[in-house]
């Protein structure tokens, strides 16, 4: 039997895990934390009965994931949960912007833009199925729906700084450019709608759910489609080079597949790679840090905006040129006085996060990567600037920096929860210019996290990906002897 080992057990190893288990392969996954799961983690991490999300949160591409869908994951448990409103971008002035399935809603919310927002997103909506299968995998590819693709296309390789200034009022512009802060970096660059223009279509079409019982229970699902096959998981096994694997798993693997970052990928195969291979990853770039704070509270968030109070996302962060502001200045190294604070209120979905006397509040802060001050004060301002009253409400704080986040997950090098930077050429081309993008250019060993197509996001398609690639070049190797 073809014996497989991953290192790491985020959603793309499990995933990579799984579509080998189901080619027959014998699968170990190792993994260096005591629990499984990399980003998609749930942890009481406040007071005793409250579930937050350790990272990844919402799941707009976890719900629309092509693999994850053809794994059933339902039957393993995961349930998928839509709050009434799935985003909501409040202004200074009162009011906010509003994204929802409920097409009505969100014109309401957006006024004179309703009728040029639904145009923007129209061709993107009705095509989101196709659109999906294609942007969810390596960008050189030979397209299946080109059409969808090609319309997408054209308005993700714009700014997100020209596409917002279509709109004439700061609701559209605001919501817009909050959905493509989500980039991690500067706003006024090529392809910096990208982000933008996908997640807000999700928004449109399959929404941004969370999983009931916290994000861990995909991890879980994972897990057990993994176990029906044969596979197993060892936890609290750090994997420090390429030989320490036939000693931990008891042979030599025929197929590794590392789900690490690129500097992860060089301390493990180190002088194994190839020497252009091994620049290319040492040169890769890491992008701004998340600084995250778990916020227990009485009652619910005295938001001004009543729609923000029954969104599961919020974004804070003000107009849109502010938001281009301070996501450049995080880019170059500086902290702003009101970062951008992306909110969850996932309790509202799924109340079983919450306890008889309190709910959980998720936020985290876009600060520079390996930013070492405490950012604490910053969110509960942003969150108090459009709730007031907000702070006599907490019952009780828990915080990471940006050490404390790559302590929790190594593939968040200083902090950077996307595992590298969203620059245009590592939208086009991660880890690395290469025709596959999976291959560490040595036989049997690939890469498969968040540094490799498609990017960050709980969807497993780097791990399908890795996966399907070690399988073809095995099935050439079988048919070459």
């Amino acid at each position: 039997m073809t014996h497989s080992v991953v290192v790491g057990s985020g959603p793309n190893g499990l995933a990579a895990a799984i579509r080998l288990a189901h080619a027959g392969h014998e699968v170990t996954v190792l993994e260096a934390a005591d629990r499984p799961g990399g980003g998609t983690r749930t942890s009481e991490r406040t007071l005793p009965g409250l579930l937050h999300d350790d990272c990844s949160a919402f799941h707009p591409t976890g719900v629309a994931s092509p693999y994850f869908r053809a794994l059933d994951l339902e039957r393993h448990g995961l349930k998928w949960l839509w709050p009434d409103i799935d985003l909501a971008h409040p202004l200074d002035d009162g009011r906010a912007g509003v994204a929802a399935r409920d097409a009505a809603l969100t014109a309401a919310s957006l006024g004179v833009d309703a009728d040029r927002w639904r145009r923007l997103f129209a061709a993107t909506v009705r095509g989101y199925d196709d659109l999906i299968d294609e942007v969810l995998r390596p960008v050189a590819h030979l397209p299946r729906h080109p059409v969808a693709l090609g319309r997408f296309g054209m308005r993700a390789l714009l700014p997100a700084t020209r596409l917002a200034r279509m709109f004439e009022d700061e609701p559209a512009r605001a919501l817009f450019m909050g959905v493509a802060a989500h980039k991690f970096g500067r706003l006024d660059q090529p392809l910096s709608s990208s982000v933008g223009m996908m997640l807000t279509a999700a928004t449109l079409t399959v929404g941004w759910p969370v999983a009931r019982g916290g994000s861990e229970a995909i991890t879980r699902a994972l897990l057990a489609e993994l176990a029906e096959y044969g596979g197993r998981v060892l936890t609290g096994v750090r994997v420090r080079s390429l030989d320490q694997l036939t000693e931990l798993t008891g042979s030599r693997p025929d197929v590794t597949v590392l789900d690490t970052s690129p500097a992860g990928a060089v301390a493990i195969a180190g002088q194994t790679l190839p020497a252009r291979v091994r620049r290319a990853l040492e040169r890769y770039a890491y992008g701004p840090g998340a600084f995250k704070l778990d916020v227990a509270i009485e009652g619910d968030i005295p938001w001004t905006n009543e729609n923000c109070r029954r969104a599961g996302t919020v974004h804070l962060g003000g107009s849109a040129a502010r938001i281009a502001r301070i996501e450049a200045q995080t880019e170059a190294g500086g902290m702003p006085d009101q970062p951008f604070v992306l909110l969850g209120q996932q309790y509202l979905a799924d109340p079983s996060r919450s306890s008889p006397t309190a709910n959980p509040i998720y936020a985290y802060a876009h600060v520079p990567n390996g930013y070492t001050g405490d950012a604490t004060e910053a969110i509960l301002g942003q969150v108090e600037r459009f709730a007031p009253g907000f702070r006599a409400r907490i019952l009780a704080v828990a915080a990471r920096n940006t050490g404390a986040m790559a302590s929790y997950n190594a593939n968040y090098i200083g902090g950077d929860i996307s595992a590298g930077a969203n620059t245009a050429r590592q939208i086009i081309a991660r880890p690395r210019v290469a025709a596959n993008p999976y291959s560490l250019g040595v036989p049997g060993l690939y890469l498969c996290s968040s540094a490799t197509p498609p990017g960050a996001g709980v969807h497993g398609m780097g791990g399908f990906h890795a996966a399907e690639s070690a399988l073809r070049q095995l099935r050439r190797a079988k048919s070459n002897r």
